[in-house]
């Protein structure tokens, strides 16, 4: 389905390919992806990690186009680009050193004023996290330290995958809470891949289906079957 408000259009995908060791990963996949939340869902290896990874230019398709608000993605600077439209990784990948220190990396490398408390507050951290050992940490305070330091860049957009695999029911549901409180306090907008339907529902308003490298369905959660 396209979005028939071109303003609410976020992500603009049209015939992208991408092949990776003989494999064609991504296979003629269009797509628009609206301000908002929404979830890329599907089964393991339909390509919804590459795709989301091409939305920052982490990588570049073979061929076919993205638009990012009405302007090609290619036409960004990666990095700039970045610092707008940031991932979140599915496994933490913090800095040596501590929480409070990789908060300030990202801020300094975005040009932006350090505040570790604040972003430490909307990732659902304690203010005494700043000083702690990354290495110190549970898996689910790694990846709210993860979205802490996101968060420190002022990004637009939070691409985010697969951000509760590796935790528990309840570091899961904690997460979910933090990023429901985010989408109402903030004006961001979430990109989620998710392998479980039910978090597609709870966190999603956009439902993005893809099934071997292919979109098959687009459109509003109630729609699109998550």
């Amino acid at each position: 389905m396209r979005l028939r408000d071109h303003a609410a259009v976020l992500f603009e995908l049209r015939d992208v390919n991408l092949v990776r060791g003989g494999r064609r990963v991504l296979d003629s996949v269009s797509a628009d992806v609206p301000a908002g939340a929404t979830a890329i869902v599907g089964p393991s290896g339909a390509g919804k990690s590459t795709l989301l990874r091409l939305l920052n230019r982490l990588a570049d398709p073979d061929s076919g186009t993205i638009a990012y608000r009405g302007k090609p993605l290619g036409s960004y600077d990666p990095l700039a680009l970045r610092r707008e439209v940031s991932l979140v990784p599915q496994l933490p990948a913090l800095l040596e050193g501590t929480v409070g220190s990789n908060v300030a990396y990202a801020a300094e490398l975005a040009g932006k004023e350090s505040d570790p408390g604040r972003c430490l507050h909307l990732a659902g951290l304690e203010p005494d996290f700043a000083g702690r050992d990354v290495n110190r940490l549970s898996v689910g305070e790694q990846q709210r330290a993860m979205l802490a330091r996101a968060l420190a860049q002022e990004p637009a957009v939070l691409l985010l995958d697969e951000p509760t695999s590796a935790l528990d029911h309840a570091a899961r549901d904690a997460i979910e809470a933090t990023l429901a409180r985010l989408r109402r306090e903030l004006e961001i907008s979430i990109v989620l891949v998710s392998h479980d339907p039910e978090q597609a529902r709870r966190l999603g308003e956009w439902v993005v289906r893809m099934e071997a490298g292919r979109v098959v369905d687009a459109g509003p959660l109630g729609q699109v079957p998550a």
